[in-house]
């Protein structure tokens, strides 16, 4: 099973940015797809972005034109770029990725924006 480690979440204004990063460990991250998924309280987790093993990247309707996912296949990392980030972003955010049936999440990262 591949572990996940996510990092750079925090606290940011409206319209501001952030970059959250997982870290995959294994060797067959680059065989995976990845994905970023979210959850606010009170609701379901929600799909934000996902990135195929050869980096086509695909995005829902609320993401799509202010996040960007990308990988770095040497590093065993995706990333998410955040920017003109809103109120309602705020949001604990996974990583995730599945292989051979066996499904794979992290932590998690705090994302809080304020207006």
């Amino acid at each position: 099973q591949v572990q996940l480690v996510e990092s750079g979440g925090g606290l940011v204004q409206a319209g501001g940015s952030l970059r959250l990063s997982c870290v995959a460990s294994g060797s067959i991250f680059s065989s995976n797809n990845m994905y970023w998924y979210r959850q606010a309280p009170g609701k379901q987790r929600e799909l934000v972005a996902w990135i195929t093993s050869g980096s086509t990247t695909n995005y829902p309707y609320s993401a799509k034109g202010r996040f960007t996912i990308s990988r770095d296949n040497a590093k065993n990392t995706v990333y998410l770029q955040m920017n003109s980030l809103k109120p309602e972003d705020t949001a604990v955010y996974y990583c995730y990725t599945t292989r051979s049936g066996r499904d794979s999440w992290g932590q998690g990262t705090q994302v809080t924006v304020s207006s």
